[in-house]
């Protein structure tokens, strides 16, 4: 090809490459060395170097175009390396806290490497991070290329073929690109006050042959794809079902096959029928040492071995601030076929260890924070759905007991009985989103008819626990912030050993929740509303942390104030110490709250400079962006 006359900011291809036999690295080659030979400032990098996390939301800054060359391995898998990039595009891609613009300055193009004899799986990996990096508005300069292997399918009679016919189009399609740039240039730098034909409205879909949407076929994920909380819908259209419409005799199955495999592609590792693990972002972070969740900074958990999970993805609410959007199975009892507790336990572990061990050789992941994430320490129960519905989810504790693993177990007060009967825990949790029998109705929609009497009944049965009790207020503003004084009488009936208040996370828009961006409360707001309920606590209570990172502060019972420290962090060997005697002495042998706490660092009290954040840790700033 003939060399071209290119501006100095605007010359430079960025290439990438995950292989598994090599194939893909010499296209990478290739193309860099006919790239530099018509002007390119051409870059070669391996995806098991490349981290996406801290570079790939600023190449579009004076990168031409990005490159992607990947191929699809074993059952429509990355090859090894390319799994981190794939696995962050992915996340990154379905993540409502990720700006669906963070790509929007970034021009791309994917060629992938594949098989047709593997009939669903060609070129699958290719087709996927063409449509995460289209979604994150990266814009497209050409299709997807999609090699094939098998000759007899293949476009152009051969794999090479196929990337010459690509690489031929892609040089066509980039020269228009610089056409629009330069055009661009012109514009900022013209001085004929617009009296000159370079202030002609030109769009990039008219002048570069970059592909819209429009012109693009829709990629077969985005209808693939169903949401955990999506769960109900599709249980509701699948009536061909054989597992959907079970004889007399047989309960359905919460998880059908359909739903198990698009869930999967989102990062969920499900087990059995109605159970699932996925990996909590804060404990990525710390496995990078940027930080770990709010329940590092109040109790003193390790956020990378922290294992999140559920028994049941089902719940008996539908909250509006539910971050899934509340759209998963509900019920007001256990109506599914129903997996063993060793069964859920064994399947739990096992699946959050493997997500774990997609961490290795990650770049800025900690050997000895992954060699500890390989083991947990913490089981936050509290996924999605209810876990207090599971009817062995007393079992399912004593297991995770036994292993050393402690439990903190989030209800959202409908179930009563279940929190009377429930074995004990490291921490219960009810969730106290309202303070009234009309606003709890507006704010969680609970399925049950006489929900106030359950939520008040299941704060009188946290008031009988003696192990650690907290209250969960999740703050909506202009829905639940102006009723503290019935917030206090609540408290008064709990008699909780803590209160959690968060401001609530906006999910983005959802037809079924109209929360925008005004109902999310600024820090000082929440700390604003904290303080005014401690004020209504007759001194039972004080501000005694904070995690202003997740908007979250933390107010305790003045018990765990001794000698004028705070004491709120938890002596978990002590607890299965006591957990062991009680068991073993077949419940005779109980303990409280007050006989396994341990002393609070001085960052994590409330009104320190680090205002929850743990310095041992490094804070992590995103280029380009505020600190949030």
């Amino acid at each position: 090809g003939e060399k071209e006359i290119l501006p100095n900011e605007r010359n430079k291809i960025k290439i990438l490459y995950g292989t598994q036999t090599g194939k893909s690295k010499h296209f990478a080659e290739n193309l860099s060395k006919d790239g530099t030979y018509k002007g390119y400032t051409c870059e070669v990098i391996d995806l098991k170097n490349y981290d996406p996390d801290e570079q790939l939301d600023n190449e579009g800054e004076n990168t031409t175009c990005l490159v992607v060359f990947i191929s699809t391995y074993t059952e429509g898998t990355p090859p090894e390396g390319a799994e981190w990039f794939v696995k962050w595009l992915e996340e990154s891609a379905s993540d409502f806290r990720v700006q669906k613009s963070l790509l929007s300055n970034l021009h791309y193009a994917v060629f992938g490497l594949g098989n047709s004899l593997y009939g669903e799986n060609f070129n699958t990996v290719a087709k996927h991070v063409d449509h995460c990096l289209h979604k994150l508005s990266g814009h497209r300069i050409l299709s997807v290329g999609l090699g094939d292997e098998n000759v007899s399918q293949s476009s152009h009679k051969s794999l090479e073929n196929d990337y010459v016919a690509w690489k031929r189009d892609f040089w066509k399609k980039l020269k228009e690109v610089n056409s629009v740039f330069a055009s661009k240039d012109l514009k900022k730098n013209c001085k004929n006050e617009g009296q000159c034909n370079c202030q002609e409205e030109d769009t990039a879909s008219e002048n570069t042959g970059i592909e819209s949407d429009d012109e693009l076929q829709e990629d077969p994920a985005d209808n693939e794809i169903v949401d955990v909380e999506d769960l109900g819908r599709v249980m509701g259209s699948g009536k061909t079902s054989t597992k959907l419409n079970p004889t007399k005799d047989e309960p359905a199955e919460m998880i059908t096959p359909l739903i198990k495999k698009s869930l999967e592609k989102q990062g969920y590792k499900l087990i059995g029928t109605h159970s699932g693990v996925k990996l909590c972002r804060w404990t990525k972070s710390m496995l990078r040492g940027r930080g770990g969740c709010y329940k590092h900074t109040f109790y003193g958990i390790e956020s990378h071995r922290c294992m999140e999970t559920t028994p049941s993805l089902a719940c008996a609410n539908k909250c509006v601030f539910c971050w899934r959007h509340h759209t998963n199975p509900v019920g007001t009892e256990w109506r599914w076929k129903m997996d063993d507790a060793e069964f859920v336990f064994n399947g739990a572990l096992q699946s959050h260890v493997a997500l774990i061990k997609q961490f290795k050789g990650v770049p800025g992941v900690q050997p000895e924070r992954f060699l500890e994430g390989l083991t947990p320490q913490h089981c936050a129960l509290s996924l999605v759905g209810e876990p207090i519905m599971y009817p062995k989810i007393n079992k399912f504790i004593d297991l995770l007991h036994d292993k050393g693993i402690s439990t903190f177990m989030v209800t959202n007060a409908q179930f009563p009985d279940a929190i009377r009967d429930l074995s004990p825990v490291t921490q219960l949790y009810v969730s106290v989103d309202a303070s009234t029998k009309d606003s709890l109705k507006k704010i969680d929609r609970p399925l049950f008819r006489d929900f106030w009497d359950r939520f008040l009944e299941s704060l009188d049965a946290l008031s009988a626990k003696n192990q650690r009790t907290v209250y969960r207020l999740t703050l909506v503003k202009a829905w639940n912030t102006e009723e503290l004084d019935n917030y206090a009488s609540l408290v008064s009936r709990g008699n909780p050993d803590f209160i959690e208040v968060k401001g609530v996370t906006y999910c983005g828009e959802s037809k079924a929740s109209n929360l925008t961006m005004e109902n999310v409360p600024w820090h000082t707001e929440v700390v604003n509303f904290v303080q005014e309920l401690v004020d209504r606590l007759d001194g039972d209570y004080e501000i005694a942390a904070e995690h202003e990172h997740s908007n979250c502060v933390l107010v305790a019972n003045k018990k765990f104030l001794v000698d004028g420290k705070w004491w709120t962090w938890i002596d978990y060997p002590k607890f299965h110490s006591l957990m062991k005697r009680f068991k073993e002495s077949g419940g005779e042998e109980k303990f409280s709250s007050d006989d396994y706490m341990a002393p609070t660092p001085d960052w994590a009290v409330f009104g320190a400079e680090e205002r929850g954040f743990d310095p041992k840790e490094e804070r992590h700033f995103r280029k380009k962006q505020k600190d949030v």
